[in-house]
């Protein structure tokens, strides 16, 4: 039976392979870049666990976590700043 680890990377690979993760993105991208990979990873699981439990997404349960509020919140907002025409049949 082959060893399922033969593939794996060992721990020299892991640096150039982290050696070429800082080139790409740059040492000051990477924070940033790690925060937004765990909370899409943090929306990801809450909403599979939704789907999973058969549960509907509601607000009032809990469910959904702050940073998803956040960014619905934002998007609520980005929408009532649009500029709508309103037409006055009132005048000829």
């Amino acid at each position: 039976m082959p060893n399922p680890l033969v593939g794996m990377p060992q721990g020299a690979e892991w640096l150039v392979i982290l050696a070429i993760v800082v080139l790409v993105f740059g040492a000051a991208k990477l924070p940033d870049l790690a925060r937004s990979s765990g909370q899409a990873l943090r929306i990801f699981k809450t909403e599979t666990k939704g789907l999973r439990d058969g549960e509907k997404d509601d607000d009032a349960d809990g469910t959904v976590p702050p940073e998803q509020r956040e960014i619905e919140a934002r998007n609520r907002a980005a929408a009532d700043n649009v500029v709508r025409e309103t037409h006055d049949d009132t005048t000829a």
